[in-house]
């Protein structure tokens, strides 16, 4: 019986160790979602989900365009596609047309094209430093993230910018068919982000750069130009995000692009938990920043202080970044 028992349990190892890699924090997260739902008086309640939809939005836009630069750098973890630089533009947008429209009275328009400009001029940094100079994606924009940030706090005068621009109200207040219209308009931008990656030849093209970079220049597809174009598609929805985080926070405040990086991440990795193949893709970066906001409000009413609940995220996108590798491995080795 023992004889017979081991050869069993041999087989049965890898298949766990995969399922692990490929499920693991997808099936971390649905037992959250059933132990808040149990736990959490109103979790599941019409009032959370809403809030959670709010929360979210800005959130998902980052993480779309975070997505993006995956998706054309490759999702490997160690030397794939990256750009960290995203949530401190987007929060030098938001404070640039927060300080606009409150302190010089700008016009919506052009204060809100002014911060989209600014984004995707560091979007083109970015490209410019990944693509020309030749630096890792990493390095990058993270050296782009310190001085986006200093340049933020110079903007701001490091101080709360409060801002009551009608259309900034609207879209706080505002329920479409009982849906927040901040979440409304980042699905608007999703499905524009979906078609282009799924219907269009720069979409296929671009997955074909992240999947196989040698094939694709075989195949006589300009690599390098289509990854810096990522980075400039992230510094424009970048730049957009910055009318939700106004929305939601009804101004703009010092320090949003950290906790903004840390849901970015885990949006994005944590998303390609919901995929078949278990790849970042633009659609599960907003189903991971759902999640993420449903269970950050839902550990919240459970009474958990704000430490803990950004230490859970902390050890989720640790879960997420291992489990990634754990697959690439077992693809590599495959």
């Amino acid at each position: 019986m023992s004889t017979l028992a081991a050869p069993e349990r041999t087989a049965l190892a890898p298949r766990v160790r995969s399922l692990l890699a490929r499920r693991g924090p997808l099936l971390v997260v649905l037992a959250m979602t059933v132990y808040l739902a149990v736990t959490a008086k109103g979790f599941l309640g019409v009032a959370n989900v809403t809030a959670s939809l709010t929360q979210a939005a800005p959130v998902a836009l980052v993480a779309m365009g975070l997505a993006i630069v995956v998706i054309g750098g490759g999702d490997d973890v160690v030397v794939g596609g990256i750009d960290l630089s995203i949530p401190a533009t987007a929060a030098l947008a938001t404070a640039i047309v927060s300080d606009q429209l409150t302190t010089y009275g700008t016009p919506f328009a052009v204060a809100f094209a002014l911060g989209i400009l600014v984004t995707t001029v560091f979007g083109l940094l970015n490209a410019i430093l990944v693509g020309w100079v030749g630096l890792s994606s990493i390095l990058a924009t993270l050296a782009v993230y310190v001085a986006v940030v200093g340049i933020t706090r110079v903007v701001s005068g490091n101080r709360r910018i409060d801002v009551a621009d009608p259309l900034i109200v609207a879209v706080r207040d505002t329920r479409v068919a009982g849906i927040p219209l901040a979440a409304v308009l980042m699905l608007i931008v999703a499905a524009v982000l979906v078609f282009v990656m799924a219907r269009t030849p720069y979409g296929r093209r671009l997955q074909a750069v992240g999947g196989n970079r040698d094939a694709a220049i075989f195949a006589g597809i300009p690599a390098q130009r289509y990854i810096m174009s990522t980075f400039v598609i992230a510094g424009v929805v970048a730049g957009l995000s910055a009318l939700l985080l106004i929305a939601r926070g009804s101004g703009s405040s010092p320090g949003i692009d950290e906790r903004l990086m840390v849901d970015m991440v885990l949006a994005t990795f944590l998303g390609a938990a919901f995929t078949r193949r278990g790849t970042v893709t633009v659609a599960g970066s907003v189903l991971g920043a759902l999640f993420v906001a449903l269970l950050s409000n839902g550990l919240i009413l459970s009474r958990v202080a704000n430490a803990w609940v950004d230490g859970f995220k902390g050890v989720l996108i640790l879960l997420v970044v291992a489990a990634a590798a754990a697959r690439k491995s077992e693809e590599a080795r495959a």
